[in-house]
């Protein structure tokens, strides 16, 4: 789409400078004969739609987006000046998109102080679950998933509430061994 797009803003920059030289008589018998053509086109084609290619929409919108809406209704297009409108808002959504992408695809790594204050609450608790251990976070204002807590826990090895001993708990680690980039 990039080529034909490029493709097109080049063949109109040289029928630009084929214009130059030509005076408003010419270019207004031009102008007649174009509508005249989009006349008939618009006649064979019997109420069906323009099909357009990307290319085309994206040049049209790029040169009629700051005409007003008063003079792009006076124009004769294959199509209606909103729909011009649209495309060219819709170029900007997709360029504002691609900006605002995040870099890194997924889901953001877990804050350590979070996974720490997730094991400091098993151990202090040995009979609380992974669901309470989230009641709990919420109340003190920390915002995760359930989850990420039962995930916390399963990477350290923690076991789940009814299987779990106090003995067992004071092998927990204080933070879950992983590679350098996970932590």
């Amino acid at each position: 789409m990039l080529l034909r797009l490029a493709c097109l803003m080049v063949t109109n920059t040289f029928a630009v400078l084929r214009l130059l030289p030509v005076t408003d008589r010419d270019k207004d018998a031009e102008i007649l004969v174009l509508r005249h053509q989009i006349a008939v086109l618009e006649r064979r084609l019997g109420g069906r739609r323009v099909r357009l290619t990307a290319a085309d929409r994206a040049l049209l919108a790029a040169l009629l987006h700051r005409l007003p809406l008063v003079a792009l209704r006076r124009m004769r297009l294959l199509v209606r000046p909103d729909t011009v409108l649209r495309w060219h808002r819709d170029l900007l959504a997709g360029r504002h998109a691609a900006r605002s992408k995040p870099k890194r695809p997924g889901r953001p790594p877990t804050v350590r102080s979070s996974r720490l204050l997730v094991l400091r609450l098993v151990r202090e608790n040995p009979s609380w679950g992974y669901w309470r251990v989230l009641g709990e976070l919420l109340v003190l204002g920390v915002k995760v998933a359930a989850s990420t807590v039962w995930e916390i826990l399963k990477d350290a090895g923690v076991d789940p509430a009814p299987e779990r001993s106090t003995q067992h708990l004071g092998r927990v680690p204080a933070l879950p061994v992983r590679g350098a980039a996970g932590v």
